[in-house]
């Protein structure tokens, strides 16, 4: 296991621990899907009760919270804003992608830890991020690539990143993820299977590396590079004897 691994695995025990002996709410910076995935496990195993969110509903990357309202009578929110970015003259402004925006905060000299998802919708950027950092990022972000920006701090959540899903039907063999990712994304078995051993599936926010494991009602699989659903159940069998399964896709 890598070393950068087990400090992240020891460091976020013992907040946890902390956040409990002092009765404290405590935050971790944001983690990515992978590194999630690897605390859940460690955090289940020591007992820790924990909570995560980034954001939005959608968000891969995201920060953990120890302490809840239950264990200290009163709510604490995540330490989480959204930065709305815009550019100054939209007819004159480039497509940007991800990685421009990205790489232009962090030019910034902000560390990437700091930064959560990215959301690009037509000529606007949505930038998750710690609130400690957010009106930095406001009073210094004034040009990504060759195109100028302003930027505010949405008082709310954007309408623009409030869930928003497609009910789909597919037919499959069994409740298998594989043989559903590949229906679903109209894919073959053989890339489905791929995506596991790369460690690409997370189920509830855990990488799953098990192809034939059964999905359950209720279940938010999210395949990276292909999107992110919710597995609803077997609504019955069709004429050729194959499951028709009920999926809410996020669009």
């Amino acid at each position: 296991m890598p070393e950068n691994e087990n400090l992240l695995k020891k460091r976020i025990v013992e907040l946890g621990e902390r956040s409990y002996r002092n009765n404290q709410y405590l935050f971790t910076s944001f983690l990515s899907p992978a590194e999630l995935s690897d605390c859940a496990q460690v955090l289940e195993k020591n007992r820790i009760s924990y909570q995560s969110f980034g954001g939005t509903e959608l968000a891969e990357r995201e920060v953990i919270r120890f302490g809840s309202v239950e264990e200290f009578g009163y709510e604490m929110e995540y330490p989480i804003s959204c930065i709305i970015i815009e550019p100054n003259l939209e007819k004159f402004a480039e497509e940007l992608n991800h990685r421009d925006y990205l790489g232009s905060i962090l030019n910034l000299g902000i560390e990437r830890d700091v930064i959560g998802d990215i959301y690009i919708k037509g000529k606007t950027g949505y930038v998750m991020c710690l609130s400690k950092i957010a009106d930095y990022i406001v009073q210094n972000l004034v040009k990504i690539k060759h195109t100028y920006v302003k930027c505010k701090v949405a008082d709310e959540m954007p309408e623009a990143l409030k869930p928003k899903f497609e009910n789909t039907t597919v037919s499959a063999g069994s409740e298998r993820c594989d043989m559903i990712l590949a229906k679903l994304y109209h894919i073959s078995r053989t890339e489905a299977v791929s995506l596991f051993r790369e460690k690409k599936i997370f189920i509830n926010g855990r990488v799953v590396e098990n192809n034939s494991k059964s999905l359950k009602e209720g279940d938010i699989i999210s395949a990276r590079g292909y999107g992110k659903f919710v597995y609803l159940g077997v609504l019955g069998v069709n004429k050729k004897e194959k499951l028709r399964v009920s999926i809410d896709r996020y669009i």
